[in-house]
């Protein structure tokens, strides 16, 4: 079984679209976490990856970066790897 990924996003970020349709187009199932209007759930997420801006992606218990490290990761096969169940 494929470790959990899990993307933080807001409706109006085009990429967390981006990101979402890489995921979707390698069957890779997500829970998507809309961060949009819950501003205690950014702060939080922002706290623990020191990241300001979404998508926010975690293969696991491991923050992996935004959409271009997440497209980086698929070029480089890293991304497949990172998902098998260690």
């Amino acid at each position: 079984m494929p470790k959990p990924v899990t993307i933080y996003t807001t409706s109006y970020c085009p990429f967390c679209t981006r990101a979402k349709n890489l995921l979707k187009q390698k069957n890779i199932s997500f829970k998507e976490v809309d961060i949009t209007e819950d501003n205690k759930t950014r702060e939080a997420i922002e706290k623990k990856t020191g990241w300001m801006t979404v998508p926010m992606i975690f293969i696991g218990e491991e923050f992996v970066g935004g959409s271009d490290e997440l497209y980086a990761l698929n070029a480089s096969g890293e991304l497949d790897k990172k998902l098998a169940s260690s």
